[in-house]
């Protein structure tokens, strides 16, 4: 199995479990503190989507990959559109990648009416929703699907 299809693979796998945290464990328990969980396994099916068509690429020599993670994103923002990804996409991306950071530094997280508030050391703020939260989970949904689509066209 190639590494692409392993990157694939783990993506569709965390994309699973946010779906069915989103959609039949948030609505029972009705604990809003699960957003962080279901955000994480956005991010890492996001993560692991952009890590399939770096490898995907990189297996057809038409990139380098790099040990800096900011120099394979960078790579991967520079290619998107050759995969039908949309600017409105690839800022939603961005949004979920730089959410995750503050999520990692934070000094505190505490629910908020139905809200999750991410602070950091600086006292600044990030909020997470339902909406937003569900909002990620389709983009990494289409992310998905686009790539799939592609590697079929491709292969």
């Amino acid at each position: 199995m190639e590494e692409y299809e392993k990157n694939l693979k783990e993506a569709l796998k965390h994309l699973q479990i946010a779906d069915h945290m989103i959609y039949v464990t948030f609505p029972i328990i009705n604990e809003y503190r699960l957003l962080l969980k279901i955000f994480d396994e956005i991010y890492f099916s996001v993560i692991n989507s952009i890590d399939a068509i770096l490898n995907y690429e990189y297996l057809y020599k038409r990139i380098r990959i790099y040990s800096n993670n900011n120099d394979n994103l960078d790579t991967f923002f520079r290619i998107a559109k050759n995969y039908g990804i949309s600017n409105e996409q690839i800022k939603k991306i961005r949004e979920i990648i730089k959410s995750n950071k503050k999520h990692k530094q934070s000094a505190i997280e505490f629910v908020k009416k139905d809200r999750v508030i991410i602070m950091s050391d600086n006292l600044s703020t990030q909020i997470l929703d339902i909406i937003t939260t569900k909002q990620y989970l389709l983009l990494a949904k289409e992310l998905l699907m686009i790539i799939r689509k592609k590697f079929l066209v491709l292969s």
